[in-house]
């Protein structure tokens, strides 16, 4: 089990609603994920008219957890603001919280992020934020008051999967306490494995489920590998070594030789 602030869910794998073929498609995909949280942005609901009718009503229809998200926001006060119309619009004090630094990378404006962490939870917000996979700003957001902290993979549609390995171990390793869950970068499900098998309590992800050539079936392959990777750390990975060792002993192996 696993939980988020005061709520406790099963599935480890987040998504997000994003750039899939159809909305049949987003709902087949998000079912056969088993997710049960899913990232919803302000300005596709707020964008109004029926067109934003029908996706809620979508939403409502798969009975999941919504964590509405400030994407796109550039700047503290946006991000604050965007996050205040969530609140009203969707009923709820969670947001995934995100500042963007940089138009090329999507890299989050860790600056900004820690500010409006502290102001966002100052006004009751449970806050989830997207940000890089640096100790010193996880370890400033805690301190302001988040429980759960989202550390990218890669860049944000990237692909490429866990690109600093030492840093998000070093993160898991000094927050013992804390949700911590890989959001953005991840291309496989290999991928999504390897987060949970550094110990990593969930992953999120859209692009990599959304834009495959059958989204459904790769919402269920991410699913087999976020259990894998969960099953494969909670029954305890053996270190890599730099040398060798036989699986099968040789020590007391009898042995003949030829007597002329």
């Amino acid at each position: 089990m696993l939980k988020f602030y005061d709520k406790t869910v099963t599935s480890r794998l987040l998504i997000g609603t994003a750039l899939y073929p159809s909305p049949a498609i987003m709902q087949d995909a998000i079912r056969a994920s088993g997710a049960e949280i899913v990232t919803v942005s302000l300005r596709r609901e707020a964008a109004g008219g029926k067109t934003g009718d029908a996706f809620w009503k979508l939403i409502n229809a798969l009975n999941v957890t919504v964590l509405p998200n400030t994407a796109g926001c550039r700047s503290v006060r946006e991000a604050v603001t965007t996050a205040k119309l969530a609140r009203e619009l969707f009923g709820t004090s969670w947001i995934k919280l995100e500042v963007i630094g940089d138009n090329d990378t999507l890299q989050p404006d860790v600056v900004g992020l820690v500010e409006a962490a502290t102001i966002l939870i100052k006004d009751g917000f449970e806050v989830f934020p997207y940000c890089t996979e640096d100790l010193t700003v996880a370890t400033r957001l805690v301190d302001a008051g988040c429980k759960v902290v989202m550390p990218w993979a890669a860049p944000i549609g990237s692909a490429k999967g866990i690109i600093n390995r030492d840093a998000l171990k070093l993160l898991r390793d000094r927050l013992p306490d804390i949700t911590l869950v890989v959001d953005a970068g991840l291309g496989a499900p290999s991928h999504a494995a390897e987060a949970l098998e550094l110990g990593y309590d969930a992953v999120l992800l859209n692009t990599a489920i959304a834009k495959a050539a059958d989204p459904v079936a790769m919402a269920r392959a991410f699913k087999l590998g976020v259990e894998s990777g969960r099953t494969a750390y909670e029954a305890g990975l053996m270190d890599a070594r730099d040398f060798a060792s036989p699986s099968t002993p040789v020590v007391g192996t009898p042995f003949w030789h030829a007597v002329s």
